[in-house]
């Protein structure tokens, strides 16, 4: 059976400074302990290729993702003196997507709009 489609998810790319790769995945570790807490994220982690890391991340709404980036700001200001973001894209329905609009303007993300789908 379908629900309503709340979802929204966070794709962050990052391009680690030289020679801090090991210092950035010791920081992953803490941003999965500290998220694993959050009751709306539905999926978290940290993929690599070479120097480059995406965190691959769900939450059940835009409430769960405001939340999230407020739980994870320290941590996120220490990545970003060893990383650029090089990429952010934000993904949901519309009406999730509006609340994010604002909060999220400063980083300029991508918005994508689901369209056609479903959840479970």
């Amino acid at each position: 059976m379908a629900t309503q489609d709340t979802c929204c998810s966070l794709s962050p790319y990052f391009k680690v400074h030289a020679g801090k790769l090991a210092e950035f995945k010791k920081l992953t570790e803490a941003f999965v302990e500290k998220t694993n807490s959050e009751p709306k994220c539905l999926y978290y982690g940290f993929c690599f290729d070479g120097d480059i890391a995406h965190c691959r991340e769900g939450y059940a709404d835009a409430a769960g993702l405001l939340a999230h980036l407020e739980n994870v700001g320290a941590l996120l200001q220490q990545a970003l003196k060893i990383s650029d973001i090089t990429r952010l894209e934000v993904h949901g329905p519309a009406e999730e997507l509006k609340k994010l609009s604002a909060p999220l303007a400063a980083l300029k993300p991508q918005t994508f709009t689901v369209e056609v789908g479903f959840r479970r």
